[in-house]
């Protein structure tokens, strides 16, 4: 298994809105197209309304790596630059879990 947070800092109310759109488009492919992609949560964070945190499951690095290549993800992140003014991404090592299945034995 493969995993990664990623943290968006948008710029202001208004790219909120067209990121949160961007991603709503972008996940309806990922769930199409990216069986490899096990979970892509996406979320708001509370108190922080331009804060935005996506949890993301692959099978594998491959499965990323195959995620990292798709045409709805190139475009997501060459359509996100103008509505994020910080992006930081940090790759996990999984630990004891719940809700991974046979992935966490």
């Amino acid at each position: 298994m493969f995993a990664l947070v990623v943290r968006f800092d948008l710029k202001d109310d208004e790219s909120a809105k067209a990121f949160d759109d961007l991603v709503a488009e972008t996940g309806i492919e990922i769930r199409a197209h990216e069986p490899g992609t096990l979970i892509y949560a996406t979320h708001s964070v509370e108190g922080e309304p331009l804060a935005r945190v996506f949890y993301e499951c692959y099978a594998d690095r491959e499965a990323f790596e195959a995620h990292e290549v798709q045409p709805h993800v190139i475009r997501f992140h060459k359509e996100r630059e103008p509505y994020t003014q910080d992006a930081r991404v940090e790759f996990l090592a999984v630990g004891p879990s719940k809700g991974l299945g046979s992935l966490n034995a």
